[in-house]
């Protein structure tokens, strides 16, 4: 029987791998005098999207890319935003745009992603990348079902004929990573806020997708024995009691609580359903950083594409 510790899908190790593999397309790239560009466009000073664009600055550095941040206010408008993305469609040099949400309030936001030029599009979000999909011709996918599928493929887990079900029907992530699963020949079920029992549903899969954003919702009774758990949810908890109810006995998670005043957690009771699962995985760990890896891989491909 596998140990709980070999359970555990490593999503940090794959997205080294596909760092690693990007940053060597960049250097293909970079002997024809092509270095690919990512800009991102941050409206307002979310501290989370700040530090999360932050992040994927100092990623694209490292593997060799370029990148430029477009700050703007909390109040700036539609059409100021507007004029923002047109100057990058135009900009040769800009392979990759990516609108950081969410955005505010007062702008349309369906509209701006509409506005991206879809070869630019790197979050996949476009509704021409969305078709393009749906018909299993993708060129720009979402980057964390991509992730995933990335990952269920390096470790070698079977897709084909078997249940999956996904938990969460988003255009980010619940409805490309059906798709993907659907495409890869897995029968696949998408719930939602209204599917009656859905343990009773959640309970057939064999690849359990949660991507719903409600911390814990999966639990040991939601989990058929030996399926493959994947968490997409990412929460931050602030109290003592809540990581001791959810990571029993587990001191490594205490300390960091002691010493961080938080810790993550997924949507999945990971502790609970970890002796049930036949693979999962954790948070942190498992799927953030896979995102952030695929976000490098769709750039260099639009780079790529772009001059074909």
């Amino acid at each position: 029987m596998m140990d709980n510790t070999s359970k555990k899908l490593d999503g940090s190790r794959i997205a080294a791998e596909i760092r690693a593999e990007v940053a060597a397309e960049v250097a293909a790239l970079g002997e024809q005098e092509v270095i690919p560009r990512l800009d991102a466009v941050l409206v307002g000073g979310d501290p989370a999207s700040m530090v999360y664009v932050g992040s994927k600055a100092k990623t694209l550095a490292a593997l060799g890319m370029e990148s430029q941040t477009h700050r703007l206010p909390e109040t700036t408008r539609q059409a100021e935003l507007e004029a923002v993305v047109d100057d990058l469609n135009a900009d040769p040099e800009v392979d990759g745009i990516l609108i950081q949400l969410p955005l505010p309030e007062a702008i349309d936001t369906a509209s701006i992603l509409r506005r991206v030029d879809p070869a630019k599009d790197v979050d996949g979000f476009h509704p021409e990348n969305v078709g393009l999909l749906q018909q299993g011709r993708p060129r720009m996918v979402p980057c964390t079902p991509a992730g995933i599928m990335e990952m269920l493929r390096r470790e070698e887990i079977e897709i084909a004929g078997r249940r999956a079900v996904v938990v969460g029907r988003s255009d980010i992530v619940g409805k490309p990573m059906a798709m993907l699963l659907l495409h890869a020949h897995a029968t696949v079920t998408i719930c939602h806020s209204r599917t009656r029992d859905l343990a009773a549903v959640t309970r057939q899969a064999e690849i359990l997708v949660a991507a719903v954003g409600v911390r814990s919702l999966i639990g040991p009774e939601h989990v058929g024995e030996g399926a493959v758990v994947v968490d997409v949810g990412m929460h931050r908890i602030t109290d003592r009691e809540t990581v001791e109810r959810l990571y029993p006995g587990n001191e490594k998670k205490i300390a960091a609580f002691e010493k961080r005043g938080a810790v993550l957690a997924g949507d999945v009771d990971f502790a609970h359903v970890l002796p049930k699962a036949g693979r999962i995985t954790p948070v942190p760990g498992g799927v953030g950083p896979l995102t952030i890896a695929m976000l490098m891989a769709n750039t260099v491909a639009a780079a790529k594409t772009r001059r074909e």
